[in-house]
């Protein structure tokens, strides 16, 4: 497969200009105008934010990409699907009120949100998953497989599961419905070493499957049989008691996410755009946001998902480490070992190169990319 062009812009401005013009002048350089959007219905798909968090990206982006659609003659609407986990996102009245207290409305983005999977997460459409090897059908919000055309804008930061966070997790993972994303999460189960757990009731409190329970001794217990493996338990308790029991889990996550991706952009026209921007360790689903712990880089636009991404991890991976992050920290704590990522320096466990390898080898675009610089 030939290289796949990926456009690159810096975040400088001058005199007249603002950076969503300049996300504009970015997309359309890209070449979003090759796609016929008149009068189809354009899913712009971003996450809102869960509150508490701030590094989310801001609407004024959005606006700016919607607008470029309406340009185009098309209809756009932002999207998201609703939660597996405990938070304000797990079904579409919440899901919307979290939206509009982060700033997105249609007074704010110039469109219409709609929560892709409806109102309990329920509403979706099975979508086959050709050459597939762990998902023989995934399960995709309906409004997301309505759209005529499909736009991913994700904000490209760390992330504790499945090393960082851009286009295929926000088309893979962010499409899924709530079933969709148990799916995709259910590789693995968790198990409590009990000499570690002191009972707070951290963990029970954010297990939305209600696996979890207390002992006389007031030791947490996992129900397997409840359990779907979505790991936030884990990312909740600050002793390290609880962990996963399948070491592979994270490996399985990544290359089903690249199947479910491959299912929502099969069959039509599709354009991406990570904005890399307040780099966080971990998601944009925290209701918290630590310091980024890169510089901010610039925005970057490409047909090809794979290709974008890994021209993202590489801009990363050029930049030095933020001081007082949780890079810094972990690059100078005691026994560390660098394996000369930031990404796995960040989060040490995860591997996301096997997430761009699976997509690439089951066709949803390429690793191989040529960066084109727009001023």
């Amino acid at each position: 497969m030939n290289p796949a062009k990926v456009y690159y812009t810096d975040l400088r401005t001058r005199d007249g200009d603002n950076l969503p013009k300049k996300l504009q002048r970015l997309i359309r350089a890209a070449g979003i105008a090759d796609i016929d959007m008149e009068k189809k219905f354009v899913a712009i798909k971003l996450h809102f934010g869960e509150p508490g968090n701030l590094s989310f990206l801001r609407p004024n982006y959005a606006k700016a990409v919607a607008d470029v659609v309406k340009e185009l003659g098309g209809i756009p609407f932002l999207t998201d699907c609703n939660t597996l986990y405990v938070g304000r996102r797990k079904h579409a009245l919440e899901h919307l009120e979290a939206a509009q207290e982060n700033g997105f409305s249609p007074l704010s983005t110039g469109c219409q949100i709609i929560i892709a999977d409806g109102l309990k997460g329920t509403d979706e459409v099975e979508v086959p998953v050709e050459g597939g090897e762990y998902v023989t059908a995934a399960k995709i919000g309906r409004a997301v497989m309505d759209a005529d055309v499909f736009i991913s804008l994700a904000h490209f930061k760390g992330h504790d599961s499945t090393g960082f966070g851009g286009a295929i997790k926000n088309i893979g993972m962010g499409c899924g419905s709530r079933a969709g994303k148990m799916e995709q999460h259910c590789s693995g189960k968790v198990s409590v070493n009990p000499k570690r757990c002191r009972g707070c009731g951290a963990c029970a409190r954010n297990c939305a499957q209600g696996a979890i329970s207390y002992g006389e001794d007031r030791k947490a217990v996992i129900d397997e049989e409840k359990c779907v493996g979505c790991g936030r338990c884990i990312g909740h308790c600050n002793f390290d008691a609880i962990r996963n029991n399948n070491f592979n889990a994270g490996e399985l996550l990544n290359r089903k996410m690249a199947e479910y991706t491959k299912a929502v952009l099969a069959g039509r026209p599709g354009f991406h755009i990570n904005m890399v921007i307040d780099i966080s360790p971990s998601c944009d689903c925290c209701p918290t946001n630590d310091a980024p712990i890169l510089p901010d880089i610039g925005m970057f636009a490409s047909f090809d998902p794979v290709a974008l991404d890994m021209a993202c991890v590489d801009a990363c991976n050029r930049q030095q480490p933020l001081p007082d992050s949780q890079l810094a920290d972990n690059m100078a704590a005691e026994g560390f070992c660098d394996h000369h990522d930031h990404f796995t320096n960040n989060s040490p466990e995860t591997d996301w190169r096997t997430c761009l390898e699976h997509a690439e080898k089951i066709g949803v675009g390429t690793r191989s990319y040529e960066l084109v610089r727009v001023r």
